[in-house]
């Protein structure tokens, strides 16, 4: 397996229940009308991975620690980006964790209709308690016992969702169709657009990839097994999303329903499947949440020690106060008893707005032949960078119009 292990976090990061919302809420709006979008944010995601992975390798810094060392202006830069990411990243924690509890409470409800009477005290309950033990089990590890949790949660969501998929088979035109670049032009349509980019193009994602790679152990001598790992997380990450919008738009495709609450989405297959399909997309929806819960949580101490030396101690009290502060958040939708569908989605938006600068630094540092010498990016790398930032930069502005819509 030395070829795979920080793909797992990538996937972490990137599918947790805010790609989850974001796809089932577009399949059942728009069918499979946004494919294209997810095409492009897998393709923009597996490069900028690769060039992460690939600076880090070659140079022995993290980016970050790159970025303030290399780069005039870097250290406001850096703290920007280290803002930016983990203000975006900490609002996904919000509505993750409520849609987690809620979905257990809906679960827990049809078995012991007594709780329905008890709903906000029983989703708070189940909250505390998820998080607790994520913070325990946090504080506890090293990084090949994370990466090892982040296996079975990600297997475990992974599974849910394929096994779904082939009860609720999209048609072929339906695929083609998706496949047209083009926005849906009515309301919700472009915040949708905007939420997808930020679950499935998340900035953590790439940010954190350093640390990870250097806690895989890996250096210049495994840019292959570097490079095949990105490859795989980025397959995984379409195919999986991929799954999670077609069964939406297929199962929805000839009904009224609309995604209004948690329990909509856990039963979104229960037309075709009945209690089955609940029980396969509990365990997809958890496997998400619990599977995005830890990177999250870990997110911003890693960015600071990036920023810092480039190295992460587990055990550091700075660790732990800020993975104890981001837990106190993760429980804002739960103690108000806020809906954590909106919550979720208009988390993933605000997600997009510090990926330009992302893209711009690492495309900067990766074209610095004193450093990355031989190994310095390709014209196709390059070509690929750029059109991400493009992408990135319709994307955020797409995304400022969708929020100054939602506040009128």
């Amino acid at each position: 397996m030395i070829g795979l292990g920080p793909a797992f976090m990538a996937i972490g990061y990137t599918i947790g229940t805010g790609s989850v919302t974001s796809m089932i809420v577009a399949g059942n709006r728009f069918g499979m009308d946004l494919l294209w979008v997810l095409v492009l944010s897998c393709f923009f995601s597996w490069v900028l991975m690769e060039v992460y992975g690939r600076y880090t390798l070659v140079t022995g810094e993290t980016v970050l620690y790159g970025i303030r060392k290399h780069i005039n202006g870097g250290s406001l830069i850096a703290i920007l980006i280290i803002i930016g990411v983990s203000v975006g990243q900490w609002n996904s924690l919000i509505g993750i964790l409520g849609i987690s509890a809620n979905a257990i409470f809906e679960v827990l409800a049809i078995y012991f209709p007594i709780l329905a009477r008890h709903s906000y005290w029983a989703i708070l309950i189940i909250g505390a308690t998820v998080l607790s033990l994520m913070y325990y089990i946090l504080i506890q590890g090293k990084y090949s016992y994370l990466e090892k949790v982040l296996i079975f949660f990600v297997s475990l969501m992974g599974i849910s969702f394929l096994l779904s998929l082939f009860f609720v088979t999209p048609s072929g035109s339906d695929l083609v169709r998706g496949l047209n670049p083009k926005i849906p032009n009515v309301p919700g349509g472009q915040m949708l657009v905007a939420a997808f980019v930020g679950t499935t193009m998340a900035a953590a994602t790439f940010l954190s990839r350093s640390l990870f790679v250097k806690g895989k152990g890996w250096n210049i001598s495994n840019l292959k097994d570097q490079s095949k790992d990105a490859r795989i997380a980025a397959i995984l990450i379409f195919l999986i999303s991929g799954s999670i919008m077609a069964i939406s738009a297929t199962a929805l495709s000839n009904s009224d329903v609309s995604i209004v609450k948690v329990f909509d989405m856990i039963g979104t297959l229960e037309p075709l499947l009945g209690s089955f399909a609940v029980t396969i997309f509990l365990f997809g929806i958890l496997g998400a949440g619990l599977s995005s819960v830890f990177p999250i949580l870990l997110i911003t101490p890693i960015l600071i020690a990036d920023y810092q030396s480039g190295e992460l101690d587990l055990q550091s009290k700075q660790f732990k106060l800020i993975t104890g502060f981001a837990c106190i958040l993760g429980m804002l939708v739960p103690i108000f008893g806020a809906n954590p569908i909106n919550a979720q989605i208009l988390s993933q938006v605000f997600n997009v707005f510090v990926l330009p600068l992302v893209i711009i630094t690492i495309l900067i540092l990766v074209n610095r032949k004193q450093l990355m010498k031989e190994h310095k990016a390709s014209l196709f790398l390059n070509i690929s960078m750029v059109l991400a930032l493009i992408f990135s930069c319709i994307i955020s502005y797409n995304g400022v119009l969708a929020i100054i819509d939602s506040l009128r």
